[in-house]
C-alpha cells in the first residue's frame, strides 16, 4: 500500500483494492493531531466532525522524510506519519492475518505462562496467536481453583453469567448443562443464546486422570469456507436463514436468534453459532426445511469430523483460550469411575483482549 501526492499538490491518492483511490480532505481533517484541537488528556477532538465545512479541499499537500503536510482550506495545517494512516486504512480492511486450519495443523498456538506475560511483548506474541487462530493453549500455570479469575483479569473483565463469574466443569448430580456431565459433547459453540453472545472463552484444567475426557476444537471458519467453496447452496442458506437459541432452567429463560454462518456487510465471516442440542428451526416451507436440514447436517458432520476437528488432553496447569465466535469446542466422554476431570471457566468479551494486544502492540512497537 502506497500513498502518493498529485502534481498540483492538491489531492492525495492511497494503492487500494489495485486500484488508486483519492483519500478525501475530510477523512483527513477529522484525523488532524494539532495539540490544540485535542483534549490534552483524553485525546478527544474539542469539536464536532459535524461542524466541518462540507466543501472542505485540500490548498497544498507534500510528502517528505515518511510524513504527511497538509493544508486545509479552512487554514488548518497538519503533519501526519505514512506509517499511521496505512495502519489506519488497513483498520477498515478485511482482517488477513487469520490463519484457517483443519485436524492437519502442525504448529498449535501454544505459549508457556508467565506471571508477567501480559506487561511483556510475549503477552503481546499470545493474543496475536489466539486472533490467528481462535484459540491457544498456554501451559505451566498454577493448577489452582479460582486462578482463572486473575488470569482472566490480566486480559480484562470477567463476563458474569447465571452460571456465576466461574463455572466449574466436571460430573455433578442433576446438572443444569450437559457440560457438567460426563458424556460426549460434540463441536459447538457457548452461549448462542445469550444478547451479546460472550465473545471468549476460558477454560483452565486443574486435574484431568480420568479415563477420556480429551478436548475437541474446531475452526468453524474454515469450515464455512470449505462450505462457500464446495457447497454454495448449503452455504446460503446456513448464512440466510435465522433460527432460534434457548436455554431455560428454574431460573432462567434465555433467547436468541440468529444465522448458522452469519456475515458481515462485505461477505467475511463474522461468527459462527452451532449448538445442536439448543437450537429451533423456525416454521417454513416443507421443501425450504428440507433444504436446511440438510445443509445443517452437513455442516455439522464437518465439524465434527477427522477432516476438521483436532482432538487432544489438556494436562492440569493447561489454559485454553477460545474465540466463542469463531472455533468450535467439544470433548470425549469419560469414565467417572478412573481419576477425576475438573476444569475451571469463565468468559470475557472480544474489546477485553483486542484492547490489551493493542496496548501491548504499541508498548512494545508490536
Amino acid at each position: 500500500m502506497k500513498i502518493g501526492v498529485a502534481k498540483n499538490k492538491k489531492k492525495i491518492f492511497v494503492s487500494l483494492y489495485n486500484k488508486s483511490i483519492e483519500l478525501h480532505p475530510l477523512w483527513l481533517r477529522e484525523r488532524v493531531n494539532n495539540q490544540d484541537l485535542l483534549d490534552k488528556n483524553t485525546g478527544q477532538r474539542l469539536y464536532d466532525t459535524s461542524d466541518l465545512n462540507h466543501d472542505l479541499k485540500i490548498r497544498k499537500a507534500l510528502i517528505k522524510n515518511k510524513s504527511l503536510s497538509v493544508k486545509f482550506s479552512d487554514g488548518i495545517e497538519s503533519e501526519y506519519q505514512i506509517e499511521d494512516l496505512i495502519n489506519e486504512i488497513n483498520k477498515n480492511l478485511p482482517n488477513k492475518k487469520i490463519r484457517l486450519w483443519n485436524s492437519k495443523l502442525k504448529n498449535r498456538p501454544i505459549s508457556k505462562f508467565t506471571p508477567n506475560i501480559f506487561n511483556e511483548k510475549e503477552g503481546y506474541i499470545c493474543l496475536e496467536k489466539f486472533y490467528k487462530y481462535g484459540f491457544l493453549i498456554l501451559k505451566k500455570t498454577p493448577a489452582k481453583q479460582k486462578f482463572i479469575l486473575k488470569f482472566a483479569n490480566f486480559i480484562g473483565n470477567v463476563r458474569p453469567t447465571n452460571f456465576g463469574i466461574l463455572f466449574n466443569v466436571r460430573s455433578v448430580k442433576k446438572a443444569n448443562d450437559l457440560a457438567y456431565t460426563s458424556k460426549e459433547l460434540a463441536a459447538h459453540t457457548d452461549n448462542p443464546y445469550r444478547k451479546p453472545i460472550p465473545g471468549i472463552q476460558i477454560l483452565h484444567c486443574i486435574k484431568n486422570d480420568s479415563k477420556g475426557g480429551h478436548s475437541t476444537l474446531t475452526d468453524g471458519f474454515a469450515v464455512a469456507e470449505y462450505l462457500r467453496r464446495k457447497h454454495k447452496n448449503f452455504f446460503k442458506l446456513l448464512t440466510s436463514i435465522k433460527i432460534r437459541f434457548t436455554y431455560v432452567n428454574k431460573n432462567t429463560f434465555l433467547e436468541n436468534w440468529g444465522e448458522t454462518i452469519e456475515l458481515n456487510k462485505d461477505g467475511s465471516l463474522k461468527r459462527v453459532r452451532l449448538s445442536p442440542r439448543l437450537d429451533y428451526v423456525p416454521v417454513l416451507k416443507k421443501d425450504e426445511l428440507n433444504k436446511f436440514y440438510k445443509a445443517r447436517n452437513f455442516f455439522i458432520k464437518l465439524c465434527n469430523s477427522k477432516k476438521f476437528m483436532i482432538e487432544f488432553k489438556l494436562e492440569s496447569g493447561e489454559m485454553m483460550m477460545m474465540d466463542n465466535y469463531r472455533t468450535l469446542h467439544g470433548r470425549t466422554s469419560y469414565s467417572m469411575n478412573v481419576g477425576e476431570r475438573h476444569l475451571q471457566g469463565c468468559y470475557i468479551d472480544h474489546d477485553s483482549a483486542e484492547s490489551k494486544m493493542k496496548f501491548l502492540k504499541r508498548k512494545f512497537n508490536g
